[in-house]
């Protein structure tokens, strides 16, 4: 596990790092000493050169598991029942395709294939260390990193922009859509310095939606007012130094995807540079921006409780699931089927109601905003749950939708419609907004119809056989800040005090996307498990929430086997469950305020408090995305998933120990998910212990 380095003067080192006063020979001894120091021998990883990648990339796919060892070893009992089944019916999942891809490519997975151009593709090897433009892997390493965070930015942008244009388009008139979240729109008005007096709920939600719109797109230069008025300003001081305040993610994304066009940006520590201010863009605009523009149109999360699992499906319902990451469309459609009007047609077709059921991001979201949307899975189990045959109705957005869920949806005759035009799938009806969100005014009958083609779906499904696991649990969604600030007595500052008396050892935050190179959710739990007995309050969202969600560890039973002194703090303070879910994945934002919040209230820089990110099983470039986010508020990162940098030495170190002296936080990786949780907690201890406490 790696340690906490010296921290040297920002600038020197940004220096060194950025403007080449370290020479390569010098980065890369650097490079070597730590890979002696820091990484074992059964799974090694690259540090000493272009040349010796393969060895430890062949290391690294020796731990991917095969289908066989997902069944024996998913920790979900569901999941192993279904896997067997859709084995049972000969349909292909996930972990059919991933066995079927083995061995994967060794230079893809290393970071050193280049495809940027037609005179390649081009692998860097011993015989051919440069590629035909002259790139090196360094180069290629970090062209490659560079493009996966600029999609990412522009994943959670895009969808994001359609809320503020729904915010924008509401507070005007233009869509017939409900503002629901006026506490949320007092306090951002109150952040941005907005003037109140004299001014209606909708006037100052339009004010907020274009300065989140221009902050998302800007391009000519000028102040981001969302990290101005949001974020730390020690931090905000820190990405000055380092030169990485952004413009706006549209802009980010342009550049980055400009800078790494053949022949353009040759130096791999420049594009880095450029990966850095992508990052911020994404983090504050992208994500916060987002999240914002979605509590002041949705409102704020409700503290609820849900069944969650395979065995909540019902059977005799008509039973719809929302699938995606966009909440403007689901929102109406869990509005209008849970209506009465509803309601009476589905029993008129002879069905006990409408239920709906939630697949990664868009049913969390129903859930904690509405109720009665039962969390089910993540994107990776998603055909498991279309393999049960309950479903009528499968509604999807866009983002973690895999195409081949239509060839399981056509076994089982279940319906799938897209709401996107960003997103179509094969042979799916479609039903949703156009590429201008020019029917926007159009919300409500668009929800209808999709509503009502799920009762007829009902009728026409009815003969189709159904196999239910019977496995459910009860879970809590809902925490956030705002929250916090009502349940306690003194709001953060009981979370603070806490945090300083050692009641609450440490908070992590909790999350990322499943990859089907380690078992299914395992490393999840393995790491949830070692953080509670170690007295580490959990934060969550998105996929790898669903894990926790599905096994009990949203739910104050998991006191049981909690750190005798946190789970004391839950019992005093309502008994509340010792991982708090706060959502989405775009909910990393919440995660994010809960720690500015809690720094606030103790005086105490984020960088230097037991604060830490883990993600082990992040499979995307939201992933990649994520991680940097809250790396660059100053915490490090953990992952049971290497990085595609194995093959560019320099990248690589930079990656796991390079930005310590920009950004106070590092990278640290680990196949062995246990003595990563480990390593973890004892670099949470050793942050207590340099701030003097218990």
């Amino acid at each position: 596990m790696s340690k906490l380095h010296h921290h040297h003067d920002l600038s020197e080192q940004f220096e060194e790092v950025f403007s080449g006063k370290k020479s390569d020979g010098e980065i890369l001894s650097h490079a070597h000493a730590h890979a002696h120091e820091h990484h074992d021998s059964e799974h090694p990883h690259v540090h000493g050169g272009t040349q010796d990648y393969i060895a430890a990339v062949n290391a690294y796919r020796k731990t991917f598991p095969n289908k066989q060892q997902q069944i024996e070893q998913t920790p979900d009992p569901a999941v192993r029942e279904m896997l067997l089944h859709m084995q049972e019916l000969g349909i292909e999942t996930v972990f059919d395709r991933f066995d079927a891809q083995q061995p994967q490519c060794n230079f893809g997975i290393a970071g050193v294939c280049c495809k940027n151009c037609f005179m390649g593709p081009c692998r860097i090897t011993k015989k051919a260390p440069r590629g035909v433009c002259g790139a090196d892997a360094d180069l290629i390493g970090a062209r490659n990193l560079l493009r996966h965070l600029a999609a990412g930015t522009a994943s959670h942008g895009a969808r994001g922009r359609a809320s503020m244009l729904a915010l924008k388009y509401a507070s005007e008139g233009k869509a017939p859509i409900d503002i629901e979240g006026k506490e949320k729109i007092l306090a951002e008005a109150r952040t941005f310095g907005l003037e109140t007096e004299g001014k209606d709920i909708k006037q100052l939600a339009g004010e907020i939606a274009d300065i989140l719109l221009e902050d998302l797109s800007r391009t000519v230069p000028g102040k981001h007012r969302t990290i101005y008025s949001h974020a730390p300003k020690e931090r905000v001081a820190t990405w000055e130094k380092a030169g990485i305040i952004p413009i706006s993610p549209y802009h980010e994304v342009f550049e980055s995807l400009h800078r790494t066009t053949t022949g353009t940006d040759g130096d791999w520590r420049n594009v880095m540079q450029q990966f850095l201010r992508t990052g911020v863009s994404f983090a504050w605009s992208s994500c916060l921006g987002s999240g914002i523009a979605m509590d002041c149109l949705y409102g704020l999360p409700h503290r609820s409780t849900s069944k969650v699992n395979l065995g909540a499906l019902k059977k005799g319902w008509v039973n719809i699931a929302v699938h995606g990451h966009s909440p403007l469309l689901i929102r109406e459609i869990v509005k209008i089927g849970q209506s009465d009007e509803c309601q009476a047609l589905a029993r008129e077709a002879g069905a006990s109601g409408i239920q709906f059921y939630g697949i990664c991001c868009s049913g969390l979201s129903a859930m904690y905003r509405y109720g009665g949307v039962i969390p089910l899975s993540n994107a990776v189990g998603s055909e498991l749950v279309l393999g049960t045959g309950a479903l009528d109705l499968w509604v999807a957005d866009v983002q973690d939708v895999f195409p081949t869920i239509m060839d399981v949806a056509k076994c089982f005759r279940t319906v799938v419609v897209t709401t996107s035009d960003s997103a179509r799938l094969p042979e799916a009806e479609h039903y949703g907004f156009d590429h201008e969100h020019s029917n926007i005014g159009d919300i409500k009958n668009l929800a209808k119809k999709i509503v009502l083609r799920g009762i007829e779906a009902f009728k026409d499904r009815r003969d189709v056989p159904v196999k239910i696991p019977q496995y459910e649990v009860e879970a809590e969604m809902g925490f956030s800040v705002e929250w916090a600030g009502k349940h306690f007595d003194r709001g953060l500052r009981d979370l603070a005090d806490a945090l300083r008396e050692g009641r609450i050892r440490g908070i992590v935050n909790l999350v990322g996307c499943n990859n089907p190179r380690l078992i299914y959710e395992k490393h999840i739990l393995q790491a949830a498990e070692i953080l509670l007995r170690n007295n580490i309050l959990i934060l969550t969202n998105g996929c790898a929430s669903f894990a926790l969600l599905k096994t009990g560890f949203c739910s104050n039973k998991a006191l049981e086997y909690t750190g005798s002194e946190l789970a004391a703090f839950c019992r005093e303070h309502g008994n509340i469950p010792p991982v708090w879910h706060l959502g989405e994945c775009l909910d990393n934002a919440r995660a994010s305020g809960f720690f500015n919040g809690i720094s606030g209230a103790l005086g105490i820089p984020i960088k230097s408090l037991p604060y830490a990110f883990i993600s082990p099983e992040y499979s995307n470039e939201k992933g990649i995305c994520a991680a940097l986010a809250f790396r660059l508020l100053g915490m490090n990162s953990y992952h049971s998933v290497y990085a595609p940098t194995q093959g560019a030495p320099q990248v690589n170190e930079f990656m796991e120990h390079g930005t310590k002296s920009i950004l106070g936080s590092e990278m640290v990786v680990n196949v062995d998910t246990v003595a990563l949780a480990e390593g973890l907690v004892k670099d949470l201890n050793e942050k207590r212990m340099e701030l003097g406490w218990k």
